[in-house]
């Protein structure tokens, strides 16, 4: 025999082994449901708020990146503009907050009921903090009251104070 009549008798040997297991092959999985981040998604769109001192503030949701992530704008009158990004990890939910303390803390949202009320989101770790007693934040309570109305309450840790801003919010129509 020659080199290529072996070359595809070889080729036509692989063939057939590797044939019945493509054929067996299925496509890759949808992700499964996340009920937290299914919950964020109907953020999406605009809003308008107060804080617990009646000053007013914004904030907007986009889904991003083909849907797998949900952008956060959030402006006050109080600092810059502050950006967190919501993601699912498998069945849990992260997010990362790119705050105006130029600190980047990421959290994990707690095990979630079905249909949940409220999503509470706890410290993780964070990049740019250079010890855990520089501020940062610390935890984010996103509470549903009906789909027109929602609040924030984010609490920020330095050394051993905490302080909890609340923030109200109505979708923007």
């Amino acid at each position: 025999m020659n080199r290529s009549t072996l070359t595809l008798a070889a080729l036509g040997a692989i063939a057939l082994a590797v044939g019945p297991v493509l054929a067996d092959a299925k496509p890759a999985s949808q992700p499964k449901p996340n009920v937290a981040f299914d919950k964020m998604k109907s953020l999406v769109g605009e809003w308008e708020g107060t804080t617990k001192d009646g000053k007013k503030v914004k904030v907007a949701y986009t889904l991003v990146a083909d849907g797998s992530a949900l952008m956060e704008q959030l402006e006050t009158p109080m600092e810059s503009t502050m950006i967190t990004m919501y993601y699912p990890d498998g069945s849990r939910l992260l997010m990362t907050h790119y705050c105006s303390a130029h600190n980047q803390p990421r959290m994990r949202a707690d095990v979630m009921t079905p249909d949940p009320k409220s999503i509470t989101f706890t410290f993780l770790d964070a990049t740019n903090l250079s010890s855990p007693a520089e501020g940062h934040m610390e935890r984010l309570v996103v509470s549903f009251d009906d789909p027109s109305h929602f609040t924030q309450e984010w609490t920020f840790k330095a050394k051993d104070q905490k302080q909890t801003d609340l923030f109200r919010f109505e979708r923007k129509s």
